[in-house]
């Protein structure tokens, strides 16, 4: 039995420290994930912590027919989208979209990258945007993205696809796009 599985059986047995532990071991996937989909920083943390409250409350429950770490991102995927559906209907103003046009040039590339991509992934459809997070942010499999999206492996290909797509036209990277989809497509 893994080290998961163990503190899992524990947790749901009622071991605080336990449950502690996996929340530890997971909040920074459960963060990646959610700020990612969501991008609007403080809309991202409440969603993290509602996953993480989703996924102690559901603790229980968990079955382990999927691994635990599916299950989790399943767990902070779902609360990513139910903030987003919470952002839409608020119509609020998005307090990081001041901050969209603003660079860092201090020389340092990967900075100035790293806020290109994120502001570049923020335009992508939210179908695609989650695929995308989910594949190369979390670094899973397509079939564990199929499981989380509840969605066929061949859509995933599709979202994925078309995302990069999106993005690299955002980004204005044609050539570089066609030798990361070719370098993905091998490592599926």
């Amino acid at each position: 039995m893994t080290t998961d599985a163990l503190l899992v059986k524990r947790a749901q047995r009622g071991d605080r420290n336990a449950v502690d532990e996996l929340l530890r071991e997971n909040y920074d996937i459960v963060r990646a994930v959610c700020h990612r989909i969501v991008i609007n920083s403080s809309d991202a943390e409440d969603a993290t912590q509602i996953a993480l409250m989703a996924i102690v409350r559901a603790l229980p429950s968990f079955d382990g027919r999927a691994k635990f770490s599916t299950w989790v991102y399943r767990i902070a995927t779902n609360a990513a989208l139910d903030e987003l559906r919470r952002i839409r209907r608020r119509d609020i103003p998005n307090d990081d979209a001041k901050f969209e046009n603003i660079s860092v040039s201090d020389g340092t590339n990967a900075i100035d990258a790293q806020m290109d991509v994120s502001a570049a992934l923020a335009q992508v459809p939210e179908e695609f945007r989650v695929a995308l997070v989910l594949r190369h942010i979390a670094d899973l499999e397509y079939e564990e993205i199929a499981v989380i999206l509840d969605v066929p492996v061949g859509t995933v290909r599709s979202r994925l696809s078309r995302g990069r797509a999106q993005l690299t036209a955002l980004l204005g990277n044609q050539g570089d796009a066609t030798q990361r989809q070719n370098n993905d497509t091998g490592g599926q």
